[in-house]
């Protein structure tokens, strides 16, 4: 395996932290004041995402569009991750772009037309909702929203939360996964249906916090009640919807994943400077072993995490999301809990300054706590990642046999 980005990888990677620290760290002081309102502004910092555009710096995330391997993205991720809005000034921001995979492997020349083309250019954001306050929805069999076929409309009903983007302005149109066929395989039960934001009976409830941390684009909690579509909205087939949450996870657990690496960087960057300039008890807390260990096991921490993501990237471009199977499983349990871990040492570091708003390490380790429950819990997991042991160990039953010694 060679984990080795392309040539045009790194110069992507080289234009895109230039681009960063001329034009987008600068405005992050901006960035924070405005999405500190209340609704936060439609179509932050345009200016940015037109030059950006301009610079070919633009929806890198998508193949079909950019010409890059998971494994040539990979790295690009991680870079964006380090600012909690940059993803967005490159059109690359979660959950738009796994909807715009969704729209290209499964939406009809009509439906690409209306959302797909708008999302590319940035000029609208969307939702996936699937997550349900009353069911346990790491199980998507388990969802109770249901979508009923009516002539040439669905209509849907359900309840949903926890859905990034509802609360955005910009946001125009949400994937809702619900059950068009309840007595069917269970995995053949679930469709997914384009529902426009401003359709009759949806309604926003709420912008659920999450440890108490505000999001501008939204957690929301949304009711869909006797919403109409018409039939066309349908994306792919009836009950193909959890297949294609499958496929959609798939390249976005590896998004998700090197952005928070590029998280865990700068936490650990910021550790290392406070390090070297706070004195306790006549030293420099770099002095102190126990300091030093934190840096060292955040530094080991990082660096497997990174290689098992890279890995798991050069195998979706290799065997695709099915062959990788196990290792997109390994890198959603392995990579929140690092961010975590080494969040949790800087914001010990740091002291008190570490749990207030005038550091990102609060929101870094918000954001890895919460990553240990978004797109499927740790549990369900580690699961998939013991089963496919257990069929392996079935495969292989008593080849190890060998390396026993008997009793004499």
């Amino acid at each position: 395996m060679d984990f080795q980005a392309s040539e045009r990888s790194q110069a992507l990677g080289r234009q895109l932290q230039d681009f960063i620290d001329a034009h987008v760290l600068p405005r992050h002081a901006q960035w924070l004041q405005e999405t500190r309102q209340a609704p936060p502004p439609a179509s932050f910092m345009p200016d940015l995402k037109a030059l950006a555009r301009e610079e070919g710096l633009w929806n890198l995330f998508l193949p079909a569009e950019s010409g890059l391997s998971n494994l040539d993205y990979a790295p690009l991720a991680e870079i964006m991750g380090r600012l909690p809005w940059a993803s967005e000034v490159f059109n690359c921001n979660a959950p738009d772009t796994g909807n715009m995979e969704l729209l290209h492997l499964f939406g009809s020349s009509a439906q690409q037309q209306q959302w797909l083309h708008p999302l590319l250019a940035g000029e609208i954001r969307s939702a996936f909702a699937m997550t349900e306050p009353d069911v346990a929805s790491s199980d998507a069999r388990n969802i109770q929203t249901l979508i009923r076929r009516e002539g040439d409309q669905y209509v849907v009903n359900g309840r949903k939360w926890f859905i990034t983007n509802g609360n955005h302005p910009d946001c125009k149109v949400m994937i809702v996964m619900g059950k068009t066929d309840p007595d069917a395989d269970a995995h053949r039960q679930q469709s997914m249906l384009l529902v426009p934001m401003d359709s009759e009976g949806v309604s926003v409830v709420r912008n659920i916090s999450v440890l108490n941390h505000h999001s501008p684009e939204g957690h929301a909690e949304i009711v869909l009640r006797n919403v109409r579509v018409p039939c066309s909205n349908l994306l792919g087939e009836e009950g193909g919807g959890f297949a294609m949450a499958q496929a959609r996870l798939g390249p976005g657990r590896v998004h998700h994943c090197m952005r928070a690496i590029g998280m865990a960087e700068l936490a650990l960057e910021l550790m290392r400077e406070r390090a070297q300039e706070r004195q306790t008890f006549g030293r420099y807390l770099s002095q102190h072993a126990n300091v030093g260990d934190a840096i060292a096991e955040s530094r080991i921490d990082i660096e497997q995490a990174r290689l098992l993501v890279l890995k798991t990237a050069w195998l979706l471009d290799h065997v695709g999301a099915r062959g990788a199977r196990r290792e997109i499983a390994m890198i959603k349990v392995v990579v929140p809990r690092m961010l975590c871990r080494v969040a949790d040492r800087a914001i010990q570091v740091f002291g008190a300054m570490g749990l207030s708003p005038d550091t990102p390490l609060a929101d870094l380790y918000t954001t890895g706590r919460t990553l240990r429950l978004a797109d499927g819990p740790d549990e369900v997991h580690l699961r998939s990642v013991a089963r496919a042991e257990l069929r392996i160990g079935s495969e292989q039953r008593g080849s190890s046999a060998a390396w026993l010694t008997p009793p004499t």
